[in-house]
């Protein structure tokens, strides 16, 4: 991790809504509090066009609220009983069923995109490759403001809503929360790594391996 002042690119974006599924509860439909890392890795690689972006980056995120909706699911089995007809198959055990879904509201992220990847994404923010979601694919997320600013190392700053490495700071109100840093094409290999997330607003805060931008704000460069 680079220590030294750096020049990054602060994108923020806002989704009305958006539902993170934690992979980790399989059968259950628990949504996450965030964005996992690799989901963001997923939007900046739909904005370039590229399948990943490697790139380390700095991000934070909160929620204005929450819901529940109910979803249809029509499984179709392995085994060709049940088949669906016209996207839809029968109800009862295996086949179409009802679940309820969380769903988070006023979806807020900001992300920070350093080096020569950073300019490059940054290039394809203003004009991208495919359209941009958080999770669902119909979880549409609007580009906000684009800006050049200057990442500054920081032994205290602003924790608030920054995804952080476990051992950043010692937020009382911070929770830990095992997310998928980077995904594979082939969706089969998955990195999972523990961070430190706060739900609510902290302050200035003693921090651990951190930089700062130029409105205080603590961030933290995560590798994939």
């Amino acid at each position: 991790m680079h220590r030294e002042s750096q020049a990054v690119w602060r994108a923020e974006f806002w989704a009305p809504v958006a539902s993170f599924r934690d992979p980790l509860f399989p059968g259950v439909s628990r949504c996450l509090p965030l964005p996992p890392p690799s989901t963001v890795r997923g939007l900046l690689a739909a904005a370039t066009g590229r399948p990943a972006e490697s790139l380390a980056f700095g991000m934070a995120a909160r929620a204005g609220g929450s819901g529940v909706d109910a979803e249809t699911y029509h499984p179709i089995a392995a085994d060709g009983r049940n088949p669906a007809v016209s996207g839809r198959v029968r109800p009862g055990k295996g086949g179409m069923t009802i679940r309820d879904r969380p769903f988070l509201t006023d979806v807020h992220l900001t992300l920070w995109l350093p080096g020569e990847d950073g300019d490059r994404i940054a290039r394809a923010l203003r004009r991208p490759r495919w359209p941009l979601r958080l999770g669902r694919s119909q979880d549409v997320v609007h580009p906000l403001t684009l800006s050049r600013i200057t990442l500054r190392p920081a032994d205290r700053a602003v924790v608030d809503h920054a995804l952080a490495p476990s051992d950043a700071h010692r937020v009382p109100s911070a929770t830990v929360h095992q997310l998928a840093a980077s995904t594979s094409t082939d969706r089969l290999t998955t990195r999972w790594v523990d961070y430190l997330w706060c739900e609510t607003s902290t302050g200035a805060q003693p921090v651990r391996g951190a930089h700062q931008d130029d409105t205080g704000q603590a961030v933290w460069l995560l590798e994939p």
